[in-house]
């Protein structure tokens, strides 16, 4: 007697609700070669996160199908937010004739389908399911201009922080805190990647610190007894940052152009 393969459980992430509809009768159609089960569908990376992580252990995916170009968050991102997971599914990205796309997946080995999918390439990928997450240094490299959120765990779950949102970075300990005009969140992620990953909206103050370039204010010199620092301020903030003896030279010629240095 042959053994049947283990029913694999499916997530469908893709803004256009015909692409998704068309995803479950393929599935349906290959479910006889490989027994499959849909455990749910989301437009967006946001909602695709959100959901993943409400599944029930019994109905966890092993395997999700991602569009690319999805408006809000995008595949690529989505990948960098479910590594953080404890165990993420596998990720195929689906892809129209983005032919850049399609080599920058080639040369990471990462899987792919091209859209429209047909059953047979889908019947292929999904029976290379490997349970692999997508490494970070390729996730990276599939996004050039960074990502738009940063994520954190936070009472087992992952939240995500809008870049845009983030006055400064600043390392302590083993963690990174990322500072909101609202609250405050503890990434673990180094310093140094997230200032390589986001150099043209941080600038470095301090070798623990970056600040978000749009949200310097300007300069205030602050005395500790007969010695004094320069320190930054900050859009919608009471904090003042201390800016480096050593960075100060490089950080007054960055903003004094804008009339902020």
């Amino acid at each position: 007697m042959i053994d049947r393969p283990a029913e694999l459980r499916v997530f469908i992430a893709d803004d256009e609700a015909p692409a998704r509809l068309r995803l479950r009768a393929l599935l349906s159609d290959i479910a006889p070669e490989l027994p499959n089960r849909v455990v749910g569908e989301a437009a967006n990376g946001h909602e695709a996160l959100d959901a993943l992580q409400a599944l029930p252990p019994h109905d966890a995916a092993d395997l999700a199908l991602v569009d690319i170009r999805m408006p809000g968050m995008d595949g690529i991102e989505l990948a960098a937010h479910l590594g953080r997971l404890p165990t993420p599914p596998t990720l195929v990205f689906c892809t129209a004739y983005d032919q850049y796309a399609v080599r920058a997946f080639e040369l990471n080995a990462v899987d792919y389908l091209l859209k429209p999918v047909r059953a047979a390439r889908l019947l292929d990928a999904l029976r290379r399911v490997p349970g692999r997450a997508v490494p970070a240094d390729v996730v990276q490299s599939l996004l050039p201009g960074g990502r738009l959120h940063l994520s954190c765990s936070e009472r087992g779950r992952i939240l995500l922080v809008p870049v845009r949102d983030v006055l400064y970075l600043r390392a302590e300990l083993k963690y990174v805190t990322a500072r909101t005009a609202e609250r405050e969140y503890l990434l673990e992620e180094p310093l140094a990647a997230l200032e390589q990953e986001f150099a043209s909206r941080f600038v470095r103050i301090h070798r623990s610190c970056l600040v978000a370039r749009d949200a310097v204010v300007g300069f205030e010199q602050v005395r500790d007894g007969t010695d004094g620092h320069w320190a930054v301020v900050l859009k919608g903030l009471e904090e003042r940052l201390p800016v480096s003896r050593r960075q100060w030279a490089q950080v007054k010629a960055e903003f004094a152009e804008t009339g902020r240095g």
